[in-house]
């Protein structure tokens, strides 16, 4: 059987890193199951779920140029489909009190939203008041221009 991309396999474990398990599959080959093909869930150390010499079921998920096989743990899981979902109802064209468009106001007990302008104008000032200030206390301390001796 030849190693082609989507194929389930068994393999045994023969070498873990920090970053996945090294994975010998039929014919001597060998793959990488990266550390994020290991499970479904967050794998913060590979050694709570695998060790060498495990035998492990993978599915081929790539095929380099240069021989590199990628593997997966977590996709050569058997699981049920997912049910596909169901139709939305259509929306009605006609809005109540509670669909009206939202027009520069977030909920009635609050301001009109600030438009970008205004935004960049109160940062700006903001930004030139706090460095006036900063520069005020860094060049008496450091013996600046202007600053007091004695």
């Amino acid at each position: 059987m030849s190693i082609e991309v989507g194929s389930k396999l068994q393999g045994k474990v023969t070498g873990i890193t920090n970053f996945g398990a090294f994975v010998e599959l039929p014919e001597g080959s060998t793959g990488l199951v990266h550390i994020s093909e290991v499970a479904d869930n967050y794998v913060k150390d590979i050694n709570d779920h695998l060790k060498v010499g495990d035998m492990v079921e993978v599915k081929v998920i790539n095929v380099e140029k240069d021989g590199k096989i990628g593997l997966s743990i977590k996709k050569a899981k058997d699981r049920p489909e997912r049910p596909e979902r169901p139709e939305r109802p259509e929306r009605r064209e006609s809005r109540g009190p509670s669909q009206r468009p939202r027009q520069g106001r977030t909920n009635d007990n609050r301001a009109p939203r600030e438009n970008f302008e205004s935004k960049m104008a109160r940062f700006l000032k903001d930004s030139e008041d706090r460095l006036s200030s900063l520069k005020r206390n860094t060049e008496s301390k450091r013996g600046g221009r202007g600053a007091r001796r004695g």
